[in-house]
């Protein structure tokens, strides 16, 4: 067993103080992923700083109609708050998508966003891997690779983001809230939250060393806007998304006035599908239409030996949940 300090910090400011007098220590909230990586020897931290019983478990409204989520708010209690099941109905059904009932209890908001890539060579010390030792390669690329990433890979990496959460916060417009010090708070979209591989697969997030997610911000609900999440899995629970997919959609006179689509699954973070979201925005959201839309999205993938049919089944995806959205049939189903 490799040593390690525990410190239970009192305060914001306790615990950021806590973290600089520990270096190579790490936040610690419900553990859940956290746990499971000390105990495989991957995370080998100099200290636990615990931040679970900080006032950040409240779900409280904003003056816009939004609302601002504590990060040790549970992810079973977010799913469950009535106020997310009607106004955001797509993240509720994101987070009763992941893991199991009893990690639900303990995983906390912060912490869902900060879990790490379930790749299997990550987390194996045996095996290379640029994202746990950088410059020691990518055994995923020419191994095992049917669950990693055809968008947004590299060469250093093609590890794909787990979360359900994150994919239906993209789709939201949501924010993270940072506390870095006293005089050092600061949002950034939920969509721009996760970084991709490039050179520096190592680099999760753009999360700076020390600073704690506080709080997830939750938009106003537009009137009249209807959402779904959408995921596939080799089993039904308890399993990481092969493909996911989130949809918000507000339409005007049978034509889209705002769309916002995103994927999990398919990359190293949520993908929020720009492309696809221009081609649909003014248009009426027939299947052939959408169909193109989503395409065009995904003309950008490059699948790797064994991943190819993460393609047609994410544009399926897709193509479903915004039929079921719009009332309409969604065309044939696509084919490798």
């Amino acid at each position: 067993m490799k040593p390690f300090a525990y410190v239970r910090a009192a305060s914001l400011r306790e615990a950021a103080d806590a973290y600089a007098a520990h270096p190579g220590s790490r936040y610690l909230g419900g553990g859940t992923n956290l746990v499971d990586l000390m105990k495989l020897g991957v995370e080998t931290p100099t200290a636990l700083i615990d931040i679970s019983r900080l006032p950040l478990a409240e779900i409280t409204e904003l003056p816009d109609g939004g609302l601002r989520v504590g990060a040790t708010v549970r992810n079973s209690d977010l799913a469950a708050d009535p106020r997310v099941r009607s106004r955001y109905p797509l993240l509720g059904q994101a987070l009763l998508a992941g893991a199991s009932g009893q990690l639900r209890n303990v995983a906390t908001t912060g912490g869902n966003l900060l879990q790490r890539t379930r790749c299997t060579y990550f987390q194996d010390p045996s095996k290379p891997c640029n994202k746990r030792e950088p410059g020691s390669g990518c055994g995923a690329r020419d191994g095992i690779h049917r669950d990693h990433a055809v968008l947004g890979h590299s060469e250093h990496c093609i590890a794909t983001h787990p979360s359900d959460m994150a994919v239906a916060l993209a789709a939201l417009d949501a924010e993270v809230e940072l506390y870095g010090g006293p005089d050092a708070t600061r949002t950034v979209a939920a969509a721009e939250f996760h970084r991709l591989p490039g050179d520096h697969p190592e680099q999760d997030t753009v999360i700076r060393p020390g600073e704690i997610i506080t709080a997830v911000l939750l938009p106003a609900a537009a009137p009249g806007a209807v959402s779904i999440y959408r995921k596939a899995r080799e089993r039904a629970s308890y399993a990481f998304a092969l493909a996911s997919v989130a949809v918000l959609l507000d339409l005007d006179d049978g034509r889209v006035r705002r769309i916002a689509l995103a994927f999990g699954g398919l990359a190293h973070r949520p993908w929020r599908a720009t492309t696809a979201e221009a081609r649909l925005t003014g248009a009426e959201p027939h299947p052939d239409t959408v169909r193109a839309a989503v395409d065009a999205e995904l003309a950008r993938a490059e699948p790797l030996r064994d991943n190819a049919y993460k393609i047609p089944l994410a544009r399926n995806l897709a193509c479903e949940a915004v039929a079921t959205l719009a009332g309409t049939r969604p065309g044939p189903p696509a084919t490798p």
